[in-house]
Protein backbone atom coordinates (compact mmCIF):
# COMPACT_ATOMS: atom_id res chain seq x y z
CA UNK A 1 0.00 0.00 0.00
CA UNK A 2 1.28 3.45 -0.88
CA UNK A 3 1.24 6.44 1.44
CA UNK A 4 -1.34 8.70 -0.18
CA UNK A 5 -0.03 12.04 1.10
CA UNK A 6 3.54 11.29 0.11
CA UNK A 7 2.55 9.97 -3.31
CA UNK A 8 0.46 13.08 -3.88
CA UNK A 9 3.58 15.15 -3.17
CA UNK A 10 5.61 13.15 -5.71
CA UNK A 11 2.84 13.47 -8.31
CA UNK A 12 2.54 17.22 -7.78
CA UNK A 13 6.30 17.63 -8.05
CA UNK A 14 6.33 15.66 -11.31
CA UNK A 15 3.44 17.71 -12.72
CA UNK A 16 5.19 20.96 -11.98
CA UNK A 17 8.38 19.86 -13.72
CA UNK A 18 6.81 18.59 -16.98
CA UNK A 19 9.25 15.70 -17.38
CA UNK A 20 9.23 12.66 -19.65
CA UNK A 21 9.56 8.97 -18.80
CA UNK A 22 10.39 6.23 -21.29
CA UNK A 23 8.52 2.94 -20.86
CA UNK A 24 10.29 0.34 -23.06
CA UNK A 25 7.85 -2.53 -22.62
CA UNK A 26 4.96 -1.24 -24.72
CA UNK A 27 3.81 -4.74 -25.62
CA UNK A 28 2.29 -5.05 -22.15
CA UNK A 29 -1.26 -3.68 -21.66
CA UNK A 30 -0.33 -2.47 -18.16
CA UNK A 31 2.30 -0.19 -19.66
CA UNK A 32 -0.24 1.24 -22.10
CA UNK A 33 -2.74 1.88 -19.30
CA UNK A 34 -0.04 3.47 -17.14
CA UNK A 35 1.10 5.68 -20.02
CA UNK A 36 -2.50 6.79 -20.54
CA UNK A 37 -2.78 7.68 -16.83
CA UNK A 38 0.53 9.56 -16.83
CA UNK A 39 -0.55 11.55 -19.86
CA UNK A 40 -4.16 12.22 -18.89
CA UNK A 41 -3.31 13.16 -15.28
CA UNK A 42 -0.49 15.45 -16.39
CA UNK A 43 2.08 13.58 -14.31
CA UNK A 44 4.59 13.08 -17.13
CA UNK A 45 5.06 12.90 -20.86
CA UNK A 46 5.24 9.14 -21.50
CA UNK A 47 7.34 7.69 -24.32
CA UNK A 48 6.29 4.12 -25.10
CA UNK A 49 8.50 1.77 -27.11
CA UNK A 50 7.21 -1.08 -29.24
CA UNK A 51 6.51 -2.27 -32.74
CA UNK A 52 3.28 -0.88 -34.24
CA UNK A 53 1.75 -4.36 -34.16
CA UNK A 54 2.62 -5.00 -30.50
CA UNK A 55 1.47 -1.54 -29.43
CA UNK A 56 -1.80 -2.00 -31.29
CA UNK A 57 -2.46 -5.34 -29.59
CA UNK A 58 -1.60 -3.95 -26.17
CA UNK A 59 -3.82 -0.91 -26.65
CA UNK A 60 -6.70 -3.11 -27.75
CA UNK A 61 -6.31 -5.38 -24.74
CA UNK A 62 -5.94 -2.37 -22.44
CA UNK A 63 -9.07 -0.84 -23.98
CA UNK A 64 -7.50 2.59 -24.18
CA UNK A 65 -6.17 4.94 -26.82
CA UNK A 66 -2.55 5.79 -27.58
CA UNK A 67 -3.55 9.19 -28.92
CA UNK A 68 -1.22 11.98 -27.77
CA UNK A 69 1.39 9.55 -26.43
CA UNK A 70 4.85 9.52 -28.04
CA UNK A 71 5.44 6.10 -29.63
CA UNK A 72 8.81 4.85 -30.82
CA UNK A 73 9.26 1.75 -32.97
CA UNK A 74 12.49 0.13 -31.78
CA UNK A 75 12.46 -2.18 -34.80
CA UNK A 76 12.75 0.75 -37.27
CA UNK A 77 16.53 1.08 -37.37
CA UNK A 78 16.47 3.96 -39.87
CA UNK A 79 14.90 6.18 -37.21
CA UNK A 80 17.44 5.16 -34.56
CA UNK A 81 20.75 5.93 -36.25
CA UNK A 82 21.61 8.77 -33.87
CA UNK A 83 21.36 6.36 -30.93
CA UNK A 84 23.31 3.71 -32.82
CA UNK A 85 26.18 6.13 -33.34
CA UNK A 86 26.08 7.32 -29.74
CA UNK A 87 26.01 3.76 -28.39
CA UNK A 88 28.85 2.69 -30.70
CA UNK A 89 30.96 5.60 -29.44
CA UNK A 90 30.04 4.99 -25.79
CA UNK A 91 30.80 1.26 -25.89
CA UNK A 92 33.56 1.44 -28.55
CA UNK A 93 31.70 -1.02 -30.75
CA UNK A 94 31.31 -1.42 -34.51
CA UNK A 95 28.10 0.25 -35.68
CA UNK A 96 26.66 -3.06 -36.88
CA UNK A 97 26.92 -4.42 -33.33
CA UNK A 98 25.59 -1.20 -31.82
CA UNK A 99 22.63 -1.29 -34.22
CA UNK A 100 21.72 -4.77 -33.04
CA UNK A 101 21.93 -3.67 -29.40
CA UNK A 102 19.91 -0.47 -29.84
CA UNK A 103 17.07 -2.48 -31.35
CA UNK A 104 16.61 -3.99 -27.90
CA UNK A 105 13.94 -1.88 -26.16
CA UNK A 106 15.73 -1.48 -22.80
CA UNK A 107 18.95 -0.39 -24.49
CA UNK A 108 17.07 2.11 -26.65
CA UNK A 109 15.19 3.41 -23.62
CA UNK A 110 18.43 3.81 -21.71
CA UNK A 111 20.04 5.62 -24.63
CA UNK A 112 17.09 8.01 -24.81
CA UNK A 113 17.65 8.83 -21.15
CA UNK A 114 21.40 9.16 -21.69
CA UNK A 115 20.84 11.55 -24.60
CA UNK A 116 18.38 13.68 -22.65
CA UNK A 117 15.42 12.70 -24.82
CA UNK A 118 13.79 11.22 -21.71
CA UNK A 119 14.24 12.24 -18.09
CA UNK A 120 13.91 8.72 -16.67
CA UNK A 121 13.31 5.10 -17.64
CA UNK A 122 11.01 2.65 -15.87
CA UNK A 123 11.06 -1.03 -16.86
CA UNK A 124 10.77 -4.53 -15.49
CA UNK A 125 7.27 -5.88 -16.14
CA UNK A 126 8.75 -8.12 -18.83
CA UNK A 127 12.43 -8.24 -17.79
CA UNK A 128 14.34 -9.44 -14.74
CA UNK A 129 15.94 -6.87 -12.43
CA UNK A 130 19.40 -7.95 -13.56
CA UNK A 131 18.53 -7.13 -17.18
CA UNK A 132 17.23 -3.67 -16.24
CA UNK A 133 20.42 -2.99 -14.25
CA UNK A 134 22.61 -4.21 -17.12
CA UNK A 135 20.77 -1.98 -19.61
CA UNK A 136 21.23 1.02 -17.32
CA UNK A 137 24.93 0.33 -16.84
CA UNK A 138 25.47 0.00 -20.60
CA UNK A 139 23.64 3.23 -21.45
CA UNK A 140 23.42 5.95 -18.80
CA UNK A 141 26.24 4.47 -16.69
CA UNK A 142 26.96 5.07 -13.03
CA UNK A 143 26.65 8.30 -11.08
CA UNK A 144 29.97 10.07 -10.41
CA UNK A 145 32.02 8.20 -7.82
CA UNK A 146 29.64 5.22 -7.75
CA UNK A 147 30.50 1.74 -9.02
CA UNK A 148 27.66 -0.21 -7.39
CA UNK A 149 24.01 -0.14 -8.40
CA UNK A 150 21.77 -0.71 -5.42
CA UNK A 151 18.18 -0.29 -4.33
CA UNK A 152 16.22 1.30 -1.55
CA UNK A 153 12.75 1.16 -0.06
CA UNK A 154 11.09 4.32 1.13
CA UNK A 155 9.41 3.18 4.34
CA UNK A 156 6.64 5.28 5.90
CA UNK A 157 6.42 4.22 9.54
CA UNK A 158 3.07 5.10 11.20
CA UNK A 159 4.69 6.13 14.50
CA UNK A 160 8.29 6.54 15.64
CA UNK A 161 9.51 8.36 18.74
CA UNK A 162 6.26 10.28 19.06
CA UNK A 163 6.14 11.33 15.39
CA UNK A 164 3.56 10.20 12.86
CA UNK A 165 4.17 8.92 9.32
CA UNK A 166 7.96 9.02 9.55
CA UNK A 167 9.83 8.49 6.24
CA UNK A 168 12.94 6.30 6.34
CA UNK A 169 15.25 5.00 3.61
CA UNK A 170 16.15 1.29 3.89
CA UNK A 171 19.05 0.09 1.70
CA UNK A 172 20.01 -2.25 0.12
CA UNK A 173 16.99 -4.56 0.25
CA UNK A 174 16.83 -6.03 -3.26
CA UNK A 175 20.11 -6.14 -5.22
CA UNK A 176 23.47 -6.72 -3.48
CA UNK A 177 23.61 -9.98 -1.55
CA UNK A 178 26.93 -9.70 0.30
CA UNK A 179 28.38 -6.24 -0.35
CA UNK A 180 32.03 -5.46 0.30
CA UNK A 181 33.04 -2.41 2.31
CA UNK A 182 33.48 -0.46 -0.92
CA UNK A 183 30.04 -1.51 -2.13
CA UNK A 184 28.45 -0.63 1.21
CA UNK A 185 30.04 2.81 0.96
CA UNK A 186 28.53 3.20 -2.52
CA UNK A 187 25.13 2.17 -1.15
CA UNK A 188 25.42 4.69 1.68
CA UNK A 189 26.46 7.48 -0.69
CA UNK A 190 23.66 6.80 -3.18
CA UNK A 191 21.09 6.43 -0.39
CA UNK A 192 22.11 9.77 1.09
CA UNK A 193 21.42 11.44 -2.26
CA UNK A 194 18.12 9.58 -2.64
CA UNK A 195 17.04 10.77 0.81
CA UNK A 196 17.88 14.38 -0.06
CA UNK A 197 15.72 14.20 -3.17
CA UNK A 198 12.76 12.33 -1.70
CA UNK A 199 12.30 13.10 1.99
CA UNK A 200 14.03 16.48 2.30
CA UNK A 201 15.90 17.80 5.29
CA UNK A 202 19.32 16.57 6.34
CA UNK A 203 20.08 12.89 5.67
CA UNK A 204 21.37 11.05 8.74
CA UNK A 205 22.95 7.81 7.53
CA UNK A 206 23.46 4.93 9.97
CA UNK A 207 25.69 1.98 9.07
CA UNK A 208 23.98 -0.94 10.81
CA UNK A 209 25.54 -3.99 12.44
CA UNK A 210 25.08 -6.31 15.42
CA UNK A 211 27.62 -4.09 17.19
CA UNK A 212 27.50 -0.49 18.39
CA UNK A 213 30.81 1.34 18.17
CA UNK A 214 32.98 -1.63 19.01
CA UNK A 215 30.69 -3.48 21.44
CA UNK A 216 31.45 -6.67 19.47
CA UNK A 217 34.64 -7.74 17.72
CA UNK A 218 34.25 -9.59 14.42
CA UNK A 219 35.39 -9.31 10.82
CA UNK A 220 31.80 -8.52 9.81
CA UNK A 221 31.86 -5.51 12.13
CA UNK A 222 35.20 -4.46 10.63
CA UNK A 223 33.63 -4.58 7.16
CA UNK A 224 30.90 -2.13 8.22
CA UNK A 225 33.37 0.16 10.00
CA UNK A 226 35.54 0.36 6.90
CA UNK A 227 32.44 1.13 4.82
CA UNK A 228 31.56 3.94 7.22
CA UNK A 229 35.04 5.41 6.88
CA UNK A 230 34.92 5.24 3.07
CA UNK A 231 31.46 6.84 2.97
CA UNK A 232 32.54 9.56 5.38
CA UNK A 233 35.28 10.58 2.95
CA UNK A 234 32.61 11.36 0.32
CA UNK A 235 29.78 12.77 2.41
CA UNK A 236 29.63 16.00 4.46
CA UNK A 237 30.91 15.79 8.02
CA UNK A 238 28.61 14.05 10.47
CA UNK A 239 26.11 12.81 7.88
CA UNK A 240 27.17 9.16 8.19
CA UNK A 241 28.01 7.33 11.42
CA UNK A 242 28.20 3.87 12.95
CA UNK A 243 28.56 1.04 13.33
CA UNK A 244 25.21 0.99 15.18
CA UNK A 245 22.74 -1.61 16.25
CA UNK A 246 19.30 -0.72 14.92
CA UNK A 247 17.95 0.52 18.25
CA UNK A 248 20.94 2.81 18.77
CA UNK A 249 20.35 4.22 15.29
CA UNK A 250 16.68 5.16 15.66
CA UNK A 251 15.80 5.42 19.38
CA UNK A 252 17.23 8.49 21.18
CA UNK A 253 16.99 6.92 24.65
CA UNK A 254 18.94 3.84 23.56
CA UNK A 255 21.51 5.97 21.75
CA UNK A 256 22.04 8.02 24.92
CA UNK A 257 23.00 4.83 26.78
CA UNK A 258 25.06 3.14 24.09
CA UNK A 259 26.75 6.02 22.21
CA UNK A 260 29.18 8.12 24.24
CA UNK A 261 30.54 10.18 21.36
CA UNK A 262 28.99 13.24 19.72
CA UNK A 263 26.76 12.05 16.89
CA UNK A 264 23.97 13.74 14.96
CA UNK A 265 23.02 10.33 13.56
CA UNK A 266 22.72 8.14 16.67
CA UNK A 267 19.10 7.88 17.75
CA UNK A 268 17.96 10.07 14.85
CA UNK A 269 18.90 8.17 11.69
CA UNK A 270 16.58 8.45 8.70
CA UNK A 271 18.73 6.39 6.30
CA UNK A 272 19.49 2.82 7.41
CA UNK A 273 22.24 0.92 5.58
CA UNK A 274 22.04 -2.80 6.21
CA UNK A 275 25.19 -4.94 6.16
CA UNK A 276 23.80 -7.47 3.67
CA UNK A 277 20.75 -8.25 1.56
CA UNK A 278 19.39 -10.78 4.03
CA UNK A 279 19.15 -8.33 6.90
CA UNK A 280 17.81 -5.54 4.68
CA UNK A 281 15.14 -7.65 3.02
CA UNK A 282 14.01 -9.18 6.31
CA UNK A 283 13.95 -5.80 8.05
CA UNK A 284 11.80 -4.05 5.46
CA UNK A 285 9.27 -6.89 5.37
CA UNK A 286 9.05 -7.08 9.17
CA UNK A 287 8.63 -3.31 9.35
CA UNK A 288 5.98 -3.43 6.64
CA UNK A 289 3.86 -6.11 8.26
CA UNK A 290 4.51 -5.81 12.00
CA UNK A 291 4.61 -2.01 12.16
CA UNK A 292 2.05 -1.63 9.32
CA UNK A 293 4.51 0.61 7.49
CA UNK A 294 4.09 1.56 3.86
CA UNK A 295 6.91 0.15 1.71
CA UNK A 296 7.52 2.03 -1.55
CA UNK A 297 10.02 0.33 -3.83
CA UNK A 298 12.42 -1.16 -4.50
CA UNK A 299 13.80 1.83 -6.38
CA UNK A 300 17.15 1.51 -8.13
CA UNK A 301 19.88 4.04 -7.37
CA UNK A 302 23.45 4.71 -8.41
CA UNK A 303 22.83 5.46 -12.10
CA UNK A 304 23.74 8.81 -13.65
CA UNK A 305 20.09 9.21 -14.73
CA UNK A 306 16.98 7.89 -12.96
CA UNK A 307 16.25 4.30 -13.96
CA UNK A 308 14.05 2.03 -11.94
CA UNK A 309 12.84 -1.52 -11.87
CA UNK A 310 9.32 -2.90 -11.67
CA UNK A 311 8.08 -6.20 -10.37
CA UNK A 312 6.89 -8.46 -13.15
CA UNK A 313 3.61 -8.54 -11.24
CA UNK A 314 3.39 -4.75 -11.06
CA UNK A 315 -0.05 -3.16 -11.31
CA UNK A 316 -0.87 -0.06 -13.34
CA UNK A 317 -0.87 1.89 -10.06
CA UNK A 318 2.62 0.56 -9.26
CA UNK A 319 3.91 1.69 -12.67
CA UNK A 320 2.43 5.17 -12.28
CA UNK A 321 3.73 5.48 -8.70
CA UNK A 322 7.24 4.33 -9.62
CA UNK A 323 7.31 6.76 -12.53
CA UNK A 324 6.33 9.62 -10.22
CA UNK A 325 9.05 8.66 -7.73
CA UNK A 326 11.86 8.44 -10.29
CA UNK A 327 10.78 11.72 -11.85
CA UNK A 328 10.86 13.29 -8.39
CA UNK A 329 14.51 12.15 -8.29
CA UNK A 330 15.35 13.43 -11.80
Amino acid sequence: MLDVKLMDAFVQRARQRDLSVVLPEGQDPRIVRAARRLKDDGIARPIVLGSPEALGRAAKEAECSLEGITLVDYTASDDLEVYVQQYAARRRLPERVARRMVRRPLILGGMMAAAGQADAMVAGVAHATAIVIQAGALTVGYAPGIRTISSFFLMIVPELNGRRDVPLIFADCAVNIAPTSEQLADIATASCESAQKLIGGEPRVAMLSFSTLGSAAHEEVDRVVRARDLAAERLPGGVVDGEFQADAAIVPEVAARKVKTDSTVAGNANVLIFPDLGSGNIAYKLTQYLARAHAIGPVLQGFSKPISDLSRGASVEDIVATSAIVLAMA
